[in-house]
């Protein structure tokens, strides 16, 4: 992953789009060039939400909005955004990026509080990508990003939860979260043979436009437990001129950039890069999601 030159996940919006005849794999790459612990950044110039969106709190015993970020002072931020599945709200969400059509077979459900989004053959027996976005529905610049999610385990499972946006030509990003169980370095194999995540990275993308892009950070994370086994928050506090990246509350990464476009959410399963494609031994069905509780935004005060 860092020894790309441009956005793994760029690439495959916008590349893959313009060459659709081509195999996934060719737009992944990337992986294992660091390891867990390790980051790397430059510096690089970073309003407000367009609206709030609330849902319900969530349930007894989790945390709600009104507690503010989790493990920081909620007297210094405003909920801007709250989106706690209780139903699925296509007038906030899309299933499928700008550049595609929704793919037929359903893979992805809201229920118990959660969405879920698993690894899925659809009706030509292939497994295939699922995004489900923000897109021309909602956008902030600047603020506190957090989701609360368990992910997916098996070869070629690559969820993930970013900040994105396509302007023109440009593609800046921000990928909060994304996991590669699978992929050598992210995480072992159990008893079963079953790839499982113990290992995310954070990145960050100047995305200047597709063919010249720059990474502004990266860095993997040990979280030394499997992270599909529980939920866990994952978060990003994006200033003017700084953004750090937590993990349950706990500081992973720090880079003094700056960005300053408003960017839409993005909750994804995808397959390949450093995870390699889904296979036979892969898990599928509702019982392996991508689980996430809620995703919520706050604007500094």
């Amino acid at each position: 992953m860092s020894n790309v030159s441009i956005s793994l996940r760029t690439l495959r919006s916008l590349t893959c789009a313009s060459l659709a005849t081509m195999m996934m794999a060719a737009c992944g790459g990337g992986g294992g060039g660091s390891t867990p612990g390790t980051d790397t950044a430059a510096a690089g110039s970073g309003t407000s939400s367009s609206g709030a969106k609330t849902g319900s709190a969530a349930a007894a015993g989790q945390s709600t909005p009104k507690d503010g970020p989790f493990g920081q002072d909620a007297g210094n931020y405003t909920l801007t955004f709250s989106e706690e599945f209780n139903s699925f709200n296509p007038d906030l969400w899309n299933d499928k990026m700008w550049y595609e059509s929704s793919n037929p077979t359903k893979n992805y459900t809201v229920e118990d509080g959660k969405l879920k989004i698993w690894p899925q053959r659809d009706a030509s027996g292939k497994f295939f990508n699922r995004t489900i976005d923000s897109d021309g529905k909602y956008t902030q610049k600047y603020g506190y990003f957090e989701v609360e999610a368990k992910l997916p385990k098996g070869k070629g499972t690559w969820p993930a939860f970013w900040l994105f946006n396509h302007i023109g030509e440009r593609r800046p990003e921000m990928d909060v979260m994304e996991a590669y169980a699978g992929g050598e370095g992210w995480g072992h194999n159990d008893a079963n043979g079953v790839a499982r995540p113990t290992v995310y990275a954070a990145t960050v993308w100047e995305g200047a436009s597709d063919s010249n892009n720059r990474q502004l950070g990266f860095k993997m994370y040990d979280a030394k437990t499997d992270l599909s086994e529980g939920f866990h928050k994952y978060a990003v506090k994006w200033e003017p001129n700084k953004q750090t990246y937590y993990f349950d509350g706990k500081e992973i990464l720090v880079l003094n950039i700056s960005m300053n476009d408003p960017m839409y959410l993005m909750l994804d399963l995808w397959q390949g890069s450093a995870a390699g494609m889904m296979d036979d031994s892969t898990p599928q069905g509702k019982s392996n999601s991508y689980e996430v509780n809620y995703v919520r935004a706050w604007q500094f005060k």
